[in-house]
Protein backbone atom coordinates (compact mmCIF):
# COMPACT_ATOMS: atom_id res chain seq x y z
CA UNK A 1 0.00 0.00 0.00
CA UNK A 2 1.40 3.13 -1.31
CA UNK A 3 2.07 6.15 1.81
CA UNK A 4 -0.64 8.71 0.43
CA UNK A 5 1.09 12.22 0.13
CA UNK A 6 -0.51 15.38 1.15
CA UNK A 7 -0.28 18.21 -1.15
CA UNK A 8 0.46 22.08 0.28
CA UNK A 9 1.80 25.19 -0.95
CA UNK A 10 5.11 26.51 0.00
CA UNK A 11 3.45 28.87 2.47
CA UNK A 12 0.53 26.38 3.71
CA UNK A 13 3.70 24.02 4.99
CA UNK A 14 5.54 26.98 6.03
CA UNK A 15 2.25 28.10 8.66
CA UNK A 16 1.63 24.07 9.56
CA UNK A 17 4.85 23.47 10.44
CA UNK A 18 4.88 26.71 12.47
CA UNK A 19 2.24 25.64 14.51
CA UNK A 20 3.21 22.42 15.27
CA UNK A 21 6.64 23.85 16.77
CA UNK A 22 4.34 26.10 18.78
CA UNK A 23 2.68 23.18 19.80
CA UNK A 24 5.59 21.29 20.86
CA UNK A 25 7.80 24.11 22.37
CA UNK A 26 5.30 26.01 23.98
CA UNK A 27 1.89 25.11 24.26
CA UNK A 28 3.34 21.05 25.64
CA UNK A 29 5.34 23.08 28.28
CA UNK A 30 3.12 25.18 29.31
CA UNK A 31 -0.10 22.75 30.14
CA UNK A 32 2.78 19.91 31.64
CA UNK A 33 2.95 23.19 34.59
CA UNK A 34 -0.68 23.66 34.63
CA UNK A 35 -0.92 20.07 35.17
CA UNK A 36 1.92 20.32 37.82
CA UNK A 37 0.06 23.50 39.17
CA UNK A 38 -3.72 21.67 39.15
CA UNK A 39 -2.29 18.48 40.91
CA UNK A 40 -0.60 20.63 43.92
CA UNK A 41 -4.15 21.32 45.12
CA UNK A 42 -4.76 18.05 46.47
CA UNK A 43 -7.80 15.65 45.68
CA UNK A 44 -8.06 14.99 41.82
CA UNK A 45 -11.44 13.69 41.50
CA UNK A 46 -13.18 17.07 42.31
CA UNK A 47 -10.53 19.39 40.89
CA UNK A 48 -12.04 20.95 37.73
CA UNK A 49 -8.88 22.47 37.23
CA UNK A 50 -6.85 19.21 37.03
CA UNK A 51 -9.61 18.25 34.51
CA UNK A 52 -9.51 20.93 32.64
CA UNK A 53 -5.64 20.73 31.89
CA UNK A 54 -5.90 17.30 30.88
CA UNK A 55 -8.69 17.79 28.53
CA UNK A 56 -6.43 20.68 26.79
CA UNK A 57 -3.87 17.90 26.95
CA UNK A 58 -5.37 15.51 25.12
CA UNK A 59 -6.74 17.98 22.62
CA UNK A 60 -3.17 19.62 22.13
CA UNK A 61 -1.55 16.07 21.80
CA UNK A 62 -4.04 15.05 19.21
CA UNK A 63 -3.34 18.08 17.22
CA UNK A 64 0.61 17.43 17.54
CA UNK A 65 -0.03 13.55 16.34
CA UNK A 66 -2.26 14.84 13.28
CA UNK A 67 0.12 17.52 12.32
CA UNK A 68 3.10 15.41 12.49
CA UNK A 69 1.42 12.66 10.36
CA UNK A 70 0.33 15.10 7.74
CA UNK A 71 3.71 17.18 7.63
CA UNK A 72 5.57 13.71 7.60
CA UNK A 73 3.56 12.72 4.03
CA UNK A 74 4.02 16.40 3.03
CA UNK A 75 4.61 16.61 -1.05
CA UNK A 76 5.17 20.89 -1.34
CA UNK A 77 4.26 21.84 -4.97
CA UNK A 78 5.88 24.62 -6.50
CA UNK A 79 5.93 25.99 -9.85
CA UNK A 80 8.85 25.29 -12.39
CA UNK A 81 10.90 28.29 -13.63
CA UNK A 82 9.47 27.72 -17.11
CA UNK A 83 6.53 26.17 -16.42
CA UNK A 84 3.14 26.99 -18.58
CA UNK A 85 0.84 29.40 -16.03
CA UNK A 86 -1.42 30.17 -18.65
CA UNK A 87 -3.67 27.43 -17.32
CA UNK A 88 -5.51 27.05 -13.71
CA UNK A 89 -3.44 24.76 -11.41
CA UNK A 90 -2.97 23.68 -7.77
CA UNK A 91 -0.83 26.86 -6.24
CA UNK A 92 -2.16 29.61 -8.75
CA UNK A 93 -4.16 32.42 -8.09
CA UNK A 94 -7.34 32.87 -10.27
CA UNK A 95 -9.63 36.08 -10.40
CA UNK A 96 -13.27 34.74 -11.28
CA UNK A 97 -15.93 37.55 -12.42
CA UNK A 98 -19.50 36.50 -11.06
CA UNK A 99 -22.01 36.75 -14.57
CA UNK A 100 -24.86 37.89 -12.64
CA UNK A 101 -23.56 40.24 -9.99
CA UNK A 102 -20.55 41.18 -12.22
CA UNK A 103 -18.65 40.52 -8.65
CA UNK A 104 -14.85 40.05 -8.55
CA UNK A 105 -13.45 37.25 -6.39
CA UNK A 106 -10.05 35.76 -6.60
CA UNK A 107 -8.58 32.56 -4.63
CA UNK A 108 -5.92 30.48 -4.69
CA UNK A 109 -5.86 26.81 -5.43
CA UNK A 110 -4.67 24.74 -2.20
CA UNK A 111 -4.28 21.63 -0.49
CA UNK A 112 -7.35 20.49 2.06
CA UNK A 113 -5.46 21.32 4.95
CA UNK A 114 -4.83 24.84 3.96
CA UNK A 115 -8.35 25.91 2.82
CA UNK A 116 -9.50 29.12 4.93
CA UNK A 117 -12.19 30.98 2.24
CA UNK A 118 -11.98 33.94 4.54
CA UNK A 119 -8.42 34.29 3.13
CA UNK A 120 -9.37 33.25 -0.60
CA UNK A 121 -7.97 29.88 -0.06
CA UNK A 122 -10.07 27.13 -1.76
CA UNK A 123 -9.25 23.52 -0.95
CA UNK A 124 -8.46 21.56 -4.71
CA UNK A 125 -11.31 19.22 -3.71
CA UNK A 126 -13.70 22.06 -3.76
CA UNK A 127 -16.53 22.01 -6.39
CA UNK A 128 -15.51 25.51 -7.44
CA UNK A 129 -12.12 24.58 -7.65
CA UNK A 130 -12.39 21.36 -9.51
CA UNK A 131 -14.48 23.54 -11.97
CA UNK A 132 -11.43 26.17 -12.49
CA UNK A 133 -8.61 23.59 -12.50
CA UNK A 134 -7.35 23.08 -16.30
CA UNK A 135 -9.15 25.99 -17.31
CA UNK A 136 -7.96 29.55 -18.88
CA UNK A 137 -8.65 32.93 -18.85
CA UNK A 138 -11.83 34.19 -20.37
CA UNK A 139 -13.54 30.75 -19.99
CA UNK A 140 -16.25 30.54 -18.41
CA UNK A 141 -17.17 27.92 -15.68
CA UNK A 142 -20.43 26.63 -14.05
CA UNK A 143 -20.46 25.91 -10.81
CA UNK A 144 -23.09 23.49 -9.01
CA UNK A 145 -24.17 25.91 -5.39
CA UNK A 146 -26.94 24.69 -3.25
CA UNK A 147 -28.87 28.17 -3.97
CA UNK A 148 -28.10 27.01 -7.93
CA UNK A 149 -25.92 27.21 -10.53
CA UNK A 150 -22.77 29.85 -10.46
CA UNK A 151 -21.82 31.42 -13.77
CA UNK A 152 -17.76 32.76 -13.50
CA UNK A 153 -15.52 33.99 -16.54
CA UNK A 154 -12.04 33.24 -15.32
CA UNK A 155 -10.58 36.93 -15.51
CA UNK A 156 -6.92 35.80 -14.28
CA UNK A 157 -4.63 32.96 -13.67
CA UNK A 158 -1.12 34.24 -12.13
CA UNK A 159 1.94 32.31 -10.01
CA UNK A 160 1.24 35.04 -6.97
Amino acid sequence: MAIQTVPFTREGYSRLKEELDHLKSAERPKIIREISDARAHGDLSENAEYHAAKEKQSFIEGRIADLDDKLSRAQVIEFGEHEDLSKVKFGTFVTVSDEDTGEDKTYRIVGELEADLERGLISMSSPIARALLGKREGDLIEVRAPKGPIEYTIKEVRAR
